[in-house]
């Protein structure tokens, strides 16, 4: 009897912490977990995968006002944007058609949690993927260069809704 109770406390305790690994967010296939190390600005960023390799990523669809050499209206306060929700934080990368850019930058989609699947919602866009808010608060304009245009259309739209309630870089005079 001792030895069935021990066996059956052990199943249930397995079986707890097999529960509790599956509940911890995972990335679907295809998307790669990340550590943002460094914001470049408010586009740009450096990540440590979760294999220690270091990348610079480029965020795919989007075009933030640049404050590094060259100073834009806007540029500090999309960087600064940027490394309020992104420093020191684990996303989810997500690449498109083409890998890389001419610069060697690896070229994603950044989302603050995964997605639910390979073809997210527009409204699991809109919470959860980085690039989308953006665009929604107005700190980055569309920007999409083919072959990477998995998220164009919804993106235009997005734009359209921050101009239309002049949010960001869309409220300057």
């Amino acid at each position: 009897m001792r030895k069935l109770k021990a066996a059956l406390t052990a199943l249930i305790l397995c079986a707890l912490l097999a529960l509790a690994a599956c509940s911890r967010a995972s990335a679907p296939p295809g998307f790669m977990e990340a550590t943002v190390t460094e914001v470049v600005d408010g586009d740009t960023v450096h990540v440590r995968l979760s294999g220690g390799r270091e990348e610079k990523v480029r965020f795919i669809g989007v075009n933030a006002p640049e404050y590094t050499k060259e100073v834009e209206p806007y540029g500090k306060e999309a960087t600064d944007y940027t490394k309020k929700h992104l420093l020191g934080k684990k996303v989810w990368l997500e690449t498109d058609a083409q890998e890389r850019d001419k610069y060697g930058r690896l070229l994603a989609y950044v989302w603050l949690s995964p997605p639910q699947g390979k073809s997210p919602s527009a409204e699991e866009v809109r919470e959860k993927m980085f690039n989308a808010r953006l665009l929604l608060d107005g700190c980055a304009q569309v920007m999409t260069v083919p072959p990477n245009v998995k998220y164009a259309d919804l993106f235009v739209k997005l734009q359209r809704e921050a101009r239309e309630a002049r949010r960001g870089l869309w409220g300057l005079k």
